[in-house]
């Protein structure tokens, strides 16, 4: 791989996605080989914030690969809860260990945090922003599931607002040709402006829709997702959308025959239990999927021999971002970094507009 640090799919070309799932298939089908691929080399968690599939995921991924793993779940069982920064808890862990997987609520962190480590930097999630290894695990999936990432009906289902999941996804499949994007929510839920953007540069086309009974037969993929409690301003703000879309084995009858139904997990109530038992039902395959793309992701960033690229950072204080959730509200130190983008200015952390 090219890229020092995952933070953001964009970062990775398409031949490198290409080798990871290759590398991923290899695993898959001959996981012995691999068990000695990182003897010697430490992992690090950084979880700030729940996670079961993902810091699983990881761990499973860097023991079978014959490595060793540190860290924290909790962060109020670290120094965290004495108020050290991220900055510094970055560059403590960096002497400790040879990468580090890193999940945060605050919008924009690992970005924050990829400037102060000297180890490579995986963003297992960071708020509502972005989950570049969960698309790693979506587009392995749909590689051998579907047999092709192009030419594609996807229909995205739930929280697009908040979905970092569905975020990253989009950003990686609207790469590749004849992809078609239906985006099925309520008006309240729906796309932030970044990715609309987005997707008018990619030249997919996308549409909208409110209902998922009329839009599953032209799909071929179905990426259901959670509405997230914890994304929400208020309980009454989320108790107005939750349980608005549920996947049952009606809503099944009217699908393709080959239809792939994902889900990035955990699932509330939104897909029933009735439709695990469907062989297109592919959310419990797709976990299995993620520890081999996570294993086949850390073996690559580990065979990296360049140290760190230099980096030129210039503080912009002309600008500041609007997103109350960025990193650059919390971490008071960073430097401010924007980007132009269709004539607008872009905070580089969390891709909200600017206030200027």
């Amino acid at each position: 791989m090219q890229a020092h640090n995952l933070i953001d799919l964009e970062t990775v070309s398409k031949s490198d996605l290409q080798e990871i799932i290759s590398l991923a298939g290899m695993i898959k089908e001959n996981p012995s080989i691999f068990t000695d691929a990182c003897h010697g080399k430490i992992m690090a968690t950084l979880f700030y914030e729940p996670s079961t599939r993902t810091k699983m995921s990881f761990q499973t991924a860097m023991l079978r690969l014959g490595g060793q793993v540190i860290g924290f779940d909790n962060p109020s069982n670290a120094s965290i809860a004495k108020g050290e920064s991220l900055k510094d808890t970055i560059r403590m862990v960096s002497g400790y260990a040879d990468v580090i997987v890193m999940r945060n609520p605050v919008e924009g962190s690992a970005y924050a945090a990829s400037l102060y480590s000297d180890i490579p930097l995986i963003n297992a999630g960071d708020g509502g922003h972005l989950h570049p290894t969960q698309t790693l695990t979506d587009i392995v999936t749909l590689s051998y599931e579907k047999g092709t990432l192009e030419g594609l009906t996807i229909g995205l289902c739930g929280d697009m607002k908040n979905g970092r999941t569905v975020h990253s996804l989009i950003k990686t499949l609207s790469k590749y040709k004849g992809n078609r994007f239906i985006m099925i929510s309520t008006p309240e839920l729906q796309l932030p402006q970044y990715m609309l953007d987005i997707l008018e540069e990619s030249g997919c086309t996308y549409s909208f829709s409110d209902s998922l009974e009329k839009s599953i037969g032209e799909l071929d993929v179905l990426y259901m997702t959670r509405i997230q409690q914890e994304r929400f301003r208020s309980p009454e703000e989320y108790e107005a959308q939750k349980g608005i879309y549920v996947l049952d084995a009606k809503k099944m009858e009217l699908a393709k025959k080959d239809l792939a139904v994902l889900h990035p997990l955990p699932r509330v109530d939104e897909i029933t239990v009735e439709v695990d038992d469907d062989p297109r039902a592919k959310y419990f395959v797709q976990a299995e999927y993620g520890m081999y793309a996570r294993m086949a992701l850390i073996i690559k960033m580990l065979s990296k021999r360049e140290p760190k690229p230099a980096l030129s950072l210039q503080n912009d204080t002309a600008h500041s971002c609007k997103n109350p959730r960025c990193v650059t509200n919390t971490e008071s130190y960073v430097p401010h970094l924007f980007y132009q983008k269709g004539g607008k200015t872009v905070c580089k952390y969390c891709d909200s507009l600017t206030d200027e």
